[in-house]
């Protein structure tokens, strides 16, 4: 099918974008590669991906893209995710976040887009919690700009959804690791720790290490996707492996020296999503072990 995927020059869409081009998909890319990087999609514009380069909060540039491209399914991945950035400046995450997928979803709906499917955020949107793994019932309570936003974001999925009879997904992702993620990324833990073993530096630990994270490989996600963007489900599931790791268990997997730094303020203690949903509603579960993931993830960074 035709699809567009926003936000594909990115580490998760860039993965995403080879997948398609795997499976036979034609595939259109939306993205102002301010964080993703060209050089992700020197194979898959090889292979006859489009990229367009421009902002989903330009509403011309989103219209112009899916007059030309008229995807069939819309795989929403670009966003604002800096929790820092979002923190020093609200605004503009919110105008990426909230008013870009806004225009996206309008387009789409007048472009006669049969289905949207959004990466949203699962730690952030719950915040701190007492019930790990967390279900998608849980209460959202977010702790920052970025996870408000995201949650407004899939509040509008919903709106299309119950509004225009759109066929809208959000899926909530846990901390996804990988191939070409950005060490400088706010969630790159592992690969900011990948990239200290490749070096032999120590690994800065805030806090005492033992916060946790549910970290899901980004081939899984990519295989989420995919199955989202296949199924009719509609509402929100998380992806995620439910399965807690701590932080000091990241740098003795990886064989690292901590090197212990205050505990940062505002850090969720733990996260780790239940995605028992996602099997129901879409098909969907985690299989990479987080060893055969570090280990693919390690080759990559070498």
């Amino acid at each position: 099918m035709r699809v567009l995927v926003t936000g594909g020059a990115g580490f998760i869409g860039s993965n995403l974008v080879d997948a398609l081009l795997a499976q036979g998909d034609d595939v259109v890319v939306l993205d102002d590669v301010s964080t993703g990087r060209r050089e992700n999609l020197e194979g898959a514009t090889s292979a006859g991906a489009t990229l367009h380069e421009g902002s989903i909060a330009d509403p011309e540039m989103v219209e112009r893209v899916l007059a030309e491209a008229q995807p069939e399914a819309i795989l929403h991945l670009a966003a604002q995710i800096d929790v820092r950035r979002a923190v020093e400046d609200p605004a503009h995450d919110a105008r990426i976040n909230v008013m870009g997928t806004a225009i996206l979803l309008e387009a789409a709906r007048r472009a006669g887009v049969g289905r949207f499917v959004l990466a949203c955020t699962g730690g952030a949107i719950y915040g701190d919690t007492e019930d790990i793994p967390t279900p998608e019932d849980a209460p959202r309570r977010p702790m920052s700009p970025y996870g408000t936003s995201k949650a407004a974001a899939e509040d509008y999925l919903a709106l299309y959804e119950r509004l225009h009879g759109m066929s809208t997904l959000s899926l909530r992702l846990a901390n996804v690791y990988g191939p070409r993620q950005d060490p400088r990324g706010e969630a790159g833990v592992i690969a900011i720790y990948c990239g200290a073993a490749v070096d032999s530096r120590p690994a800065t630990v805030y806090g005492d290490g033992r916060q946790t994270r549910d970290f899901v490989y980004v081939g899984d996600v990519v295989d989420a996707f995919i199955a989202g963007a296949a199924s009719d489900a509609v509402g929100h599931c998380n992806v995620a492996t439910g399965r807690e790791t701590t932080v000091l268990d990241l740098t003795e997997a990886l064989g690292l020296e901590p090197r212990f730094e205050p505990e940062r303020p505002g850090e969720v203690r733990r996260s780790c999503l239940d995605a028992s949903a996602a099997r129901e509603l879409i098909g969907w579960e985690a299989t990479t072990s987080l060893r055969d993931g570090l280990s693919r993830t390690l080759d990559a960074a070498g």
